[in-house]
This record gives C-alpha cells, structure tokens and sequence, in this order.
C-alpha cells in the first residue's frame, strides 16, 4: 500500500539533486527553492494530504508526485494549490536542467 514520503526522505532527495548542480544551475535552484510545503491538487494529491513543492518559478511549481515517485513541474493560479496532475518521474536536477534551459530560451 502507498504511503506519502516523509519530510526527512524528501529533503535526502533534494539533497541529492543538489550535489548534482554546479555553477549557474545551482544559483538558479537557489533563487527558485523553498522550504517544501503541501500543496493540494485535487486529482489524485488528497490520499496523501497534497504534493511537496519545494521551489516557486513565477506561475510553476517543482513539486514531488510520492504517488509516482518523481519531480514534476505544474502551473498554479492559487497559491497552495498544484494545477495540473503530472506522473513523471524525473530526478530533481533534471526539472532544474529543463526548466533553466526553458527561462534562458526566451531571453
């Protein structure tokens, strides 16, 4: 049966796709990261009382999917809650590489 990570494993994983991060990378994670919070989202995030997101990057969150056991990155409009369900199970430096690679494109 499925349980939601705890804080402590999430914060390993975090960790680990730190280690991961050099240079501009590691900069960028650190403007965009914060303290992990739940968040809700209503398709499948109330089981396990919502998703970790652990960084804000304008209208997106990074937030852990403990259901598929991955990183993911959503819209939001509400602050608190993720808008859109994603199942990819992707390590933390990746949505990072992506999304960095993403923001400098349209400068």
């Amino acid at each position: 049966m499925w349980t939601p990570i705890s804080l402590k494993k999430l914060e390993n994983l975090i960790l680990s796709g730190e280690l991961e991060l050099e240079d501009e990378l590691l900069n960028f994670w650190n403007l965009i990261k914060i303290e992990p919070r739940k968040w809700q989202e209503q398709e499948y995030g109330d089981e396990g009382g919502g998703f970790w997101v652990v960084a804000i990057f304008g209208n997106e969150v990074i937030y852990y999917n403990d259901i598929e056991e991955g990183f993911n990155i959503s819209k939001y409009e509400t602050y608190g809650q993720i808008k859109e369900y994603w199942c990819n199970q992707s390590e933390l430096n990746w949505i990072i590489i992506g999304l960095y690679e993403r923001m400098k494109s349209k400068i």
